[in-house]
């Protein structure tokens, strides 16, 4: 069997799971999310316990077994615990500020970057320099996030830009001895 997909998933308190052919339907607290179930692979509740099999051994269904899995796995923890990646912003001037549904970002443009933060997602500004992504779904936390970082990546000279919260960047050297001769 696949190593991650023969794991059982344990459902916490305040967690229920519904199960189709296609999908797997969750309902918590914090809201209700679905995980693919893809052909060939079957899920069974047993109490509190969830587990997913696989239909036959070829390399395919070994891998959409883990997926499945690791899918599963995420919606549950999204909704007991919930996710959430924290961004730096880096630079004389940077700063950011959110106002009702939206995200205002002062990055050395001529006009401030402003974002629209999609339903089911948190932003919360700590500091004007610090921003945190909340939300219950990691794929969709993890995009939001992609999405603001991109627009002002890091520089590799001066270090601006916006980073994750710990990232570590390797510092260029600036060019020197070149000539247009």
């Amino acid at each position: 069997m696949s190593r991650v997909g023969k794991k059982t998933i344990k459902l916490p308190d305040g967690v229920k799971a519904v199960l189709h052919p296609d999908r797997i339907e969750f309902e918590g607290k914090k809201g209700k999310l679905s995980s693919p179930l893809y052909p060939g692979i079957q899920a069974a509740l047993e109490g509190n316990v969830l587990s997913l099999k696989r239909a036959d051994d070829s390399k395919e269904q070994k891998a959409l077994h883990g997926l499945c899995r690791s899918l599963a796995q995420n919606a549950v923890l999204g909704l007991s615990a919930g996710f959430s990646k924290q961004l730096e912003i880096v630079g004389v001037g940077y700063r950011a500020k959110v106002e009702k549904n939206r995200l205002e970002m002062n990055l050395g443009f001529a006009k401030p970057v402003v974002y629209d933060i999609p339903e089911g997602i948190e932003i919360v500004a700590e500091k004007p320099t610090f921003l945190t992504i909340r939300g219950i779904d990691k794929q969709l936390v993890g995009h939001v996030a992609y999405e603001i970082k991109s627009f002002r990546k890091p520089d590799p000279y001066k270090q601006k830009g916006l980073r994750y919260a710990g990232e570590k960047l390797i510092k260029k050297e600036r060019k020197v001895g070149v000539t247009g001769a």
